[in-house]
């Protein structure tokens, strides 16, 4: 698969885990989506700019691996907020995953909102056109 090909991949395929988090009813199930949907727009921009820049300082033999959120901080300054944010996301993750950790409607329902505008920033860097989507939170219990 191309790199252009694995970019464009990602990014559906992070906008089915948005409609995915639209379409969930727990809390948790919510919450993992949405960090999931970010996650995969980041790795698409990391991606992409792997395809463009080869080697362009992603990740040097020196430094040994980077995480997704710190590569795109790193190759789009203008989203470091949004990367800080989800990497909180992403060290709260397994524990919402593993059950130890709760999380609220409203803390599902803002990072869902707050990955779809990741999702749509990262298109937008991209060149990708934003898909039109009228999503209807359904209705939500904490757990």
């Amino acid at each position: 698969m191309s790199h252009a090909a694995t970019t464009l991949d990602l990014l559906d395929r992070s906008r089915e885990s948005l409609t995915s988090g639209y379409a969930a009813s727990v809390a948790s199930a919510r919450y993992l989506a949405a960090s999931l949907a970010a996650l995969r727009a980041g790795a698409a921009l990391v991606a992409a700019r792997a395809a463009t820049s080869p080697g362009a300082g992603l990740a040097s033999g020196s430094d040994g691996p980077h995480d997704v959120w710190e590569l795109t901080a790193r190759i789009a300054p203008e989203l470091t907020e949004w990367a800080g944010r989800f990497a909180a996301a992403t060290g709260q993750r397994v524990g919402v995953e593993t059950g130890l950790v709760r999380v609220t409607a409203r803390e599902a329902d803002d990072l869902l909102r707050d990955a779809e505008t990741f999702v749509d920033l990262a298109a937008s860097r991209l060149g990708v056109p934003p898909v039109s989507r009228p999503h209807r939170l359904v209705p939500v219990r904490s757990a």
